[in-house]
């Protein structure tokens, strides 16, 4: 895909979203994420904006921004399907080495 067809916003959202890994319990301020991603404050706070309004982030008790649980969701459902196509993958091989003695 061409740059020039990539959407600059959506970036920038990702950017954010990625920005705050590592900080769920204690969250990271504005200025903070638009330091680590190079981007001004007030574009961050769009991107925050639109990551709350979807239900990915949330604004803790102090202020500061973190994934929310439903991000956090999606992270443990990964786990979890991983988990479940290692032990397909166990099995098949144990399947395997049993055939072959």
């Amino acid at each position: 895909m061409h740059r020039s067809q990539i959407s600059t916003s959506g970036t920038r959202i990702l950017k954010v979203l990625k920005a705050l890994k590592g900080y769920t319990l204690t969250g990271l301020s504005n200025g903070d994420i638009a330091k680590m991603i190079n981007e001004s404050p007030v574009n961050v706070t769009r991107a925050l904006q639109t990551l709350i309004e979807e239900g990915l982030v949330i604004k803790l008790d102090n202020g500061l921004f973190a994934h929310s649980v439903q991000m956090l969701q999606i992270a443990q459902a990964h786990a979890i399907h991983i988990t479940k196509m290692q032990d397909q993958i166990t099995e098949i091989n144990q399947r395997i080495t049993a055939g072959a003695r």
